[in-house]
């Protein structure tokens, strides 16, 4: 019969040779184990360091990029825009820096820069959006009928388009009596600010999307308002582009949702780059393709389809026979 000190006696002894391989295992296995790891050590070592040389060699490479480009910017646009006029439209949340690089440009491009309309915070506040619809309904003129379904954003846009762009050169550079006040009323209210001369209507406009995408509830609604703005010019004028970096593009961002909204999509041109010279280049480019009826997404990001459009091919020169009688 088993009695109780066989039990700890048992016990005793595989705590013992618990013990024993344990010592025994680590003694043997110390040199092997420590061996592995520095291998191991070595190795990661070496590829981070590797992985920092490219990307040390790409950010040299990309820094020599944008600086060749720019340094050759004006050849590059010289008269792409000859005659036109050019308003700038930013988002709340839009990058200031990237204003004097885009005026710069589209001025070497031949257009004239109308200045800029900045809508402010509380233009796209959701508190706000009974208020805007107000203000939008009462600025139109007598007889003016929105759209069925025209969200407070798509009317405000409708109002702000009819006095800053025109479709018809011969009334640009000239103010829309019809929509006198339209500016002077928003800029009342707070909802943006007004920097040059935008009522003397432009036939071309950039809207420069925000830097970063809205976040919190109102999100949705609040880039669906920059949209809003984007296909209101659109609608009026002779070319419209969208445009701002990757991150608009992203996810949530202004680029993204334009993307996925049916008939702006397919009208107003989006540029992802436009915190590059190159990708400034491709919104001046992508204006140009306006003012022939097409539109595309340019850049890197998701939903674009090239990163600058495609370049006319020119009309075959006539043979010699052709030319003869």
């Amino acid at each position: 019969m088993i009695d109780f000190r066989y039990h700890l006696v048992s016990i005793v002894a595989i705590f013992l040779a618990l013990t024993v391989g344990i010592v025994l295992g680590s003694t043997v296995l110390e040199g092997p184990l420590f061996k592995s790891a520095e291998e191991m050590t070595a190795s990661l070592r070496q590829t981070n360091q590797e992985y920092r040389s490219k990307i040390t060699e790409l950010q040299t490479r990309e820094e020599g990029n944008n600086s060749f480009v720019f340094s050759h910017a004006p050849e590059l646009v010289r008269g792409q825009l000859a005659g036109e006029r050019v308003v700038l439209v930013e988002a709340p949340g839009a990058s200031a820096s990237l204003r004097d690089p885009i005026q710069k440009l589209v001025t070497g491009a031949g257009a004239s820069y109308m200045g800029r309309v900045s809508l402010t915070e509380k233009f796209t506040a959701a508190d706000q959006a009974a208020v805007v619809d107000q203000l939008a309904t009462t600025l139109a003129p007598v007889g003016t009928k929105f759209p069925d379904g025209a969200s407070p954003y798509d009317k405000a846009a409708a109002m702000l388009a009819s006095a800053i762009v025109t479709g018809d050169r011969t009334q640009a550079g000239r103010p829309n009596l019809v929509a006198a006040g339209v500016l002077d009323a928003f800029q009342a209210g707070d909802f943006l600010t007004v920097s040059g001369t935008p009522a003397q209507r432009a036939t071309m406009a950039i809207v420069l999307a925000p830097a970063q995408p809205y976040d919190g509830e109102d999100a949705e609604q609040q880039t669906a308002a920059v949209v809003s703005v984007a296909a209101g010019l659109d609608s009026v004028d002779l070319g419209t582009v969208l445009a701002g970096t990757t991150t608009a593009s992203a996810a949530g961002g202004a680029i993204s949702v334009l993307h996925d909204t049916g008939e702006a999509a397919s009208n107003v041109s989006t540029v992802d780059t436009v915190d590059i010279a190159a990708g400034r280049i491709v919104v001046v480019y992508a204006l140009r393709e306006q003012l022939t009826g097409r539109s595309g997404a340019y850049g890197v990001g998701s939903g674009s389809t090239a990163f600058e459009p495609a370049v006319p091919s020119p009309s075959p020169s006539p043979s010699p026979a052709s030319t003869r009688g």
